[in-house]
Formats: structure tokens, C-alpha cells, sequence
């Protein structure tokens, strides 16, 4: 009998299909009162999914973004995301894409008052905070001296699972449960876990359904080839820059990881759509050296529904 390899619950797509789907609603819920963790009179229990498809130009662009986007009954965003590689920006990105979802809820006209609560939740599988074995930081804006809260509106969360790991001992709440479901615990402790937590039992479930669906499976694979690949670039850069130091050769690397990336993009595009029958426009593609023209392709061909479609579009840009 052959043993099926265990999902790796941190690869994005995996993740987004489990709590980013209407039928993962039950879980996605338990994971956000485990790291909220509200009073009891307060546990979430109901929330909107915001941006709820999966682009497939997305799913093939190993810089692009899978998170969660939801919204509760009182109004409040919240937005989780899974970062594995250190790429040492998580502070300002998460920042970022925090004021984004903030402002971007006020549409011409309305006034500030209408703006809600928004929440950052950040998976790391890197420590960040290194002087702190703590494994959950969570930020607000504070006055310096009191400690007085500015405002409630603001509420970043950071979840380290490399730190979590390091416990080597039984979940002893809720929130460490989830951190080892997400840690890839396996066997008869994941499963005595899941037996007394719902969520990570409808969690659990939803897993074995994804495993059994072959293009769910595919699509999850090449975000774990993206994810490793980027990893290793990330690696290659570092060692790259160290060896060279020439901002010349580093602006030259940038450009052709740029070009590999977009054509990947492209090639895994056609595999996963159309298979063996495409792969000459494969080969195509890959003798493309101009970003310009990638772009271009990669513009138009997620919306190609047939081969020949996709043929046209490589060969008229």
C-alpha cells in the first residue's frame, strides 16, 4: 500500500483552499477566535469572504499574494496571510497592505467615521522577533508613555511557527493547537487533536477532499515548485550579492530572474491547461528573452480558452 505524502498546510494555494472557501468557513472561524481570542460573548461566529476566487494567473506567479480576506458582522476587515520565506520586509509590508485594506474602504464622498476596524494576521515560517522565544505578538497604536490606545482600528498579529515548534511539548490552548496543524503535525497526536477542536477536524476534512481532486492537487504542486524556487533565488541573491558586491551584476540578475519568472508563469500556464499539447509553445516561450513581450502574453493568455487561442496570442505578440 502506498502512503499518500502528507499537504503542506503552509503552501498558500493549500491554505487558501481550506479557509478560504465557503465550505471552510467552520475552520477559518476557529483559527480567527484562537488568535483573536475574544470573550466568550464575543467568539466570531460568522464572516463574509471577501475576493473569494483564485485567479489562475495568480496561482502561477510565485511573488503573487494568496491570502484571506474576510469581513465580520460588525464590519471589521481582516486579512491573513502566510509568509515562509524571510525576505526582511515583513514589518513595512504588512504595513502596507494593512493601510490599503484601511483606506480602501472609504469610496468617494463618505466620511471617516465609516472607516472599520481592520486586522493583520502574518503566518511567518522564519523567527522575526529573535530576541523573544514568544511564538504570538500582536500590535496596536499606543501612546508612549500611558500606553493609551490611539485607536482601536489598527491590530497586527504575528504568528512564528518555527517558534511554536520549538515547544516540544502538547498544545496547552487552542492557539497552539492550530500552530501545530499548521506545522504539519501528523498521526495519532493530530488526530487526538482534531478529535476535541472542530475546526481543525472540518480542516482535516477539507484536506482529504483536496487531495483526491487531481487539478487541485496540480495546482497545489507548482505553488510548492514557486515557493521552492523562490526560496532558492532569495538564497542565490543573497550569496550572489556577497560574492559580486557590483550593482551592475546585481540589476543584471534582477533583470533575468524577472524574464525566467514571467516565462515559468507562462509555461506552467500551458501545462496545467492544455498538458503535452502545448508543449512547443512552451519551447516558444522560453526562447522569449524580452520582458516587455512577456508581460504582454502573460496579459492576455490567462484568458485563452482553447490551445489555438493561446497559440495566436504567443505568436501575434
Amino acid at each position: 500500500m502506498v502512503t499518500k505524502p502528507p499537504i503542506n498546510r503552509t503552501n498558500d494555494y493549500a491554505f487558501k483552499r481550506i479557509f478560504g472557501s465557503e465550505e471552510g468557513k467552520e475552520a477559518l472561524l476557529g483559527l480567527l477566535n484562537a488568535v483573536l481570542d475574544p470573550p466568550p460573548e464575543k467568539l466570531l461566529a460568522e464572516v463574509e469572504l471577501l475576493d473569494r476566487e483564485l485567479d489562475p494567473k495568480y496561482l502561477l506567479d510565485r511573488a503573487a499574494r494568496l491570502d484571506i480576506l474576510a469581513r465580520t458582522q460588525d464590519g471589521t476587515i481582516i486579512n491573513i496571510e502566510v509568509q515562509i520565506a524571510n525576505k526582511y520586509n515583513i514589518d513595512k509590508r504588512t504595513l502596507f497592505y494593512w493601510a490599503g485594506l484601511y483606506h480602501g474602504q472609504l469610496q468617494s464622498g463618505q466620511e471617516f467615521s465609516q472607516l472599520h476596524k481592520t486586522i493583520a494576521i502574518n503566518i511567518l515560517g522564519f523567527d522575526w522577533f529573535r530576541e523573544d522565544e514568544r511564538y504570538h505578538h500582536t500590535f496596536h497604536i499606543r501612546e508612549d508613555r500611558s500606553g493609551e490606545k490611539l485607536t482601536d482600528d489598527l491590530e497586527i498579529h504575528f504568528l512564528e511557527l518555527e517558534k511554536a515548534k520549538r515547544l516540544k511539548r502538547r498544545p496547552q490552548n487552542t492557539l497552539e493547537e492550530w500552530l501545530m496543524y499548521l506545522n504539519n503535525l501528523q498521526g495519532e497526536e493530530m488526530e487526538a487533536i482534531a478529535m476535541k477542536n472542530p475546526g481543525i477536524r472540518k480542516a482535516m476534512t477539507i484536506e482529504e477532499m483536496f487531495y483526491k481532486n487531481r487539478l487541485e492537487r496540480r495546482l497545489y504542486e507548482l505553488r510548492e515548485k514557486a515557493a521552492r524556487d523562490e526560496i532558492s533565488m532569495l538564497a542565490g541573491a543573497r550569496a550572489e550579492g556577497r560574492a559580486e558586491g557590483r550593482a551592475e551584476g546585481r540589476a543584471e540578475g534582477r533583470a533575468e530572474g524577472k524574464i525566467a519568472m514571467a516565462q515559468d508563469a507562462i509555461c506552467q500556464f500551458l501545462e496545467v491547461r492544455f498538458g503535452n499539447d502545448a508543449r512547443d509553445l512552451q519551447q516558444a516561450v522560453r526562447h522569449i528573452d524580452s520582458l516587455e513581450v512577456l508581460n504582454r502574453i502573460i496579459n492576455r493568455i490567462f484568458k485563452a480558452a482553447s490551445l489555438q487561442e493561446a497559440r495566436s496570442i504567443i505568436k501575434e505578440t
